[in-house]
Order: C-alpha cells, then structure tokens, then sequence
C-alpha cells in the first residue's frame, strides 16, 4: 500500500520545511509521495515546500476543502493522508495506517495533543480519545484508503469550515474509522492568541451551527468573528 500525504497550505512558510522534513525521515522516499497544495501563498510557503523536498501542487480554488481535493485527484498512493502544516507528525505514521488499514479500517486519525502544558488543553487533548465526532477534527490528521475517498466523492468543498467534521460523518455511514491510540502534536497557538474559554466558544457555536445545517459561509464568518487572528 503506498502513500501519499497531502498538505493543504496558505501562508505556512514558517512550518512548511519542518513538516516535509519531519515526514521524509520518518518513511523512505520511495514509499511516500508528499504534495503540498498550495492556495498561491505570499510568504513564499510553496518555494519552502519545494525546497524541503515535497513536490508542489498550485491549486486552482482557495479553501481546505478544494485543495485536498485537487492533491487527492493528483495522488497516487493507494492511502491517502491529510495533514495540518502546524502539526507534528507520529513517527510511526506509516506503518501505523498501513496496519490499521489490512485490519480493515478504510479511514481513521490519531489521537492528539497539544505543543503546550496547559492544564485546559491537556484536557482537551485528552477527550480526543473517544468516538463522538466533536472529539475530531482536521488537526488530528486524516487518512483513508483512496479508494474510499472516491467513493465518497472526497470533500464537500461547499463546507469553507468543518468540512473534515462533515466528511468523517460521511465515512462512519460506510465504513469503520480507526482512532489511532497515539498521539500527534497540535500547535497551540489559537488558544495563545485567545483565551481557552474564547475559543471553546467558538467551537462549540460553529458546531451548533454545523448541525443545524446552517450555509458553511455563515459558519466560517461567525467563527472568524468570534476569534483573534492576529
């Protein structure tokens, strides 16, 4: 089973070449085919990319949802493995999903924690252990069989925000989807920059939203509205 990670970036000069590093030493190059997707970033994310090693995909349409989708269409691993630009990587990520995979599990992520001792995030980070979806999200990493992808027609790019919450929805109807008992790290920064109760709002009022089927646009303007980006 081969793989092919894809990192969907804007503006993530700064992580780029850790992450690509980070993957390269932990997999034999022949093994793993690493695809940046990039949303035509100004701080010269693609040219780090490209330096780092990883090959460099120019998507055509900003947006997670539409960039996973294009590396996907350009992917030629048999697993597919969607990963944040801020986060690090379990060093046994490949046999790990390969092991999960020939057990059967067409999809699944990592448990994950936090680059931060926090004792809030630590109980965060320590709910991602359990099934229910609001336990998920993209920052735990994704991976699932290409085939399956396919079948599910990969993201809904009509999902600006949530759209990792909507797909894993989506596989769970059809499939069994692992949660890896190991950890990846997750950057803290959102929490840094906002406090732990301002971001839990915004959580949980895009959630809310999310399954009260409201317009994603909406989501994505109310959650950004409720948070510190600087």
């Amino acid at each position: 089973m081969t793989f092919s990670v894809i990192i969907p970036t804007f503006n993530e000069a700064a992580n780029i070449a850790r992450l690509v590093a980070e993957l390269r030493r932990h997999a034999p190059s022949n093994e793993v085919e690493l695809l940046v997707v990039d949303a035509h970033s100004p701080d010269g994310t693609a040219e780090a990319a490209r330096q780092a090693g990883a090959t460099v995909l120019l998507s055509p349409k900003p947006g997670r949802a539409a960039q996973m989708n294009f590396g996907a269409a350009h992917a030629t691993g048999d697993i597919l493995y969607f990963v944040h630009a801020d986060v690090g990587i379990h060093p046994d990520y490949v046999a790990t999903i390969r092991r999960a995979v020939a057990d059967g599990h067409e999809a699944g992520c990592y448990r994950f924690r936090f680059d931060s001792r926090h004792p809030l995030l630590r109980i965060n980070s320590y709910g991602t252990r359990f099934k229910g979806i609001m336990s998920r999200g993209g920052d735990q990493t994704l991976f699932i069989t290409k085939a399956l992808f396919q079948r599910l027609g990969g993201f809904n790019e009509r999902f600006v925000i949530m759209e990792d919450f909507e797909i894993i929805r989506r596989i769970r109807r059809v499939a069994s989807f692992y949660i890896v008992p190991q950890d990846v790290v997750v950057s803290a920064r959102k929490y840094e920059t906002n406090s732990w109760l301002r971001v839990q709002l915004a959580n949980l009022t895009a959630f809310g939203m999310f399954f009260l089927n409201v317009p994603p646009p909406r989501i994505a303007r109310t959650y950004k509205a409720l948070l510190n980006y600087r």
